[in-house]
This record gives C-alpha cells, structure tokens and sequence, in this order.
C-alpha cells in the first residue's frame, strides 16, 4: 500500500511541476507579445496610417531608399511639424547607411508623395572612405553629423551660393551652424565619379554636385525638414524626434 500510495504522490508531482512549467511559457509568451504591442502603440505620431501610406507611395518611386530610413524621417517630420520648427513642407533625407556612390539624398514632398530630387551627397573627409561610419558634433572634427536638423538662408561663400543649416539634437548635431555645415556645390561630386566607386569627402557638408546645388538650395531653404540618418543605437535611443 505505501508504494502504491508513494506512486500516486510522485504522479501528483510530475503532473503538478508540467502545469507550472505550461503556466510559464504561456506568462512569457504574453510578456512577449506585450512588449511587442507597447512598441508598435509608442511611436512617436498618432497617425501611423498616414506614415504607412507614405512609406507605399513614396517607396513606389523611389526603391533604393531604404524603408527605416524613410519611416525614421517621416516620424521626425511629423513630430517637428506638431513643434512648429517646420516651414517648408519639404522633407530631406540623407542615408548615411549607403555608400558614397549611391545616390543617398532625397527631396520628398509629404504633402503630394512626391519625389523632387534623389542625388549624390558627399560626407566628412573623417567619418570614412566609402561609407560613413563615424560622425561627430565637435568644431574641426571634419567629421558629418547625424540627426534632424532644419535649413535656413542662402548666402554666397567660398563654395558659391551655400544653403545654411541648423542642427535641432543637442550631442548630436547642435554645433552645426558655428561649424558651418552647410549645403554647397563641389566639383568633386558627379555622376561620373561616383562611378569610379565613391566620390569626393567634405569637412563635415553636403557637398553636392554644381549641377545640381543651385535648383536644390532654392527648393529646400527656409525650414525644410532635414534627417540625416544612420542606424545608430545612441541616436536612435535618445532623439526627442524619434520618441
């Protein structure tokens, strides 16, 4: 009898230790797919439709740009605009993500799903050859920034008719403007020598192509929303435009 009745204790243990182990997964499970929905419903705009359709339409024209980029820059200008830092309804994106010699510049126009130029854009001489992997806010760092900014006023520089630019992210790109990074032409950016591989750095700029800077500055001044973007963990934690 005490060994029948030990048997019936011990099945009352293994049956009793499956359904708490059952019991955890399915806590986990639902832990998981919180934490998923909590994600989803904390972005940073109350019109994710909006943003969705943005994505196809734009995404339609232009495929080479990549779709967190896009969506990344679309919630940035969507928060700037609940701010009122925007004036120009135009939305610049930049990929830092992409090399040199590809055409990683956008000019979209949210307002039409419009897409007004798609070109060649220089980096700084010290955040890489090809592709830009390190970036800095520091005077003299010859280095790109990352983040949103927004742009100001054409002027006449060195480089010609310049588009000024200032960073809104302080530790990311604040330091923009008393750097005087800057929209300007360059000869060193062309469609025939970003087929040699790359094309030519800058000390910080968007450095574009002669062709181009004159229609470009005069389309995006005054306020026009830019994101210059790189998968950046930091970046992408701590930016009040992302969040």
């Amino acid at each position: 009898m005490k060994a029948k009745h030990l048997s019936y204790i011990l099945l009352a243990l293994i049956i009793g230790f499956l359904i708490f182990v059952a019991y955890q997964k399915s806590t986990k499970n639902e832990n998981s797919n919180t934490s998923s929905i909590i994600t989803i419903h904390s972005m940073p705009t109350e019109n994710t439709n909006w943003i969705n359709n943005e994505i196809t339409a734009i995404e339609s024209q232009t495929p080479n740009l990549d779709r967190e980029a896009l969506k990344m820059s679309l919630i940035a200008y969507e928060n700037a605009k609940k701010k009122g830092l925007i004036n120009n309804p135009l939305l610049i994106i930049v990929d830092y993500s992409k090399p040199s010699c590809e055409r990683r510049l956008w000019v979209v126009d949210p307002t039409t799903n419009k897409v007004l130029f798609n070109t060649w854009v220089a980096h700084g001489k010290n955040s890489g050859n090809v592709t830009a992997s390190s970036f800095s806010n520091r005077p003299e760092s010859l280095k790109s920034s990352i983040g949103v900014f927004v742009t100001g006023d054409i002027y006449s520089g060195k480089h010609g008719d310049s588009l000024r630019v200032y960073g809104l992210e302080s530790g990311f790109n604040d330091e923009a403007y008393s750097r005087s990074i800057v929209f300007h032409g360059a000869d060193y950016v062309s469609a025939s020598i970003a087929s040699t591989g790359r094309i030519g750095r800058s000390w910080g700029c968007w450095a574009v192509s002669q062709n181009i800077i004159g229609s470009l500055i005069q389309t995006i001044k005054h306020k026009a929303l830019l994101v210059a973007y790189y998968p950046d963990k930091n970046w992408l934690t701590k930016s009040t435009f992302l969040h």
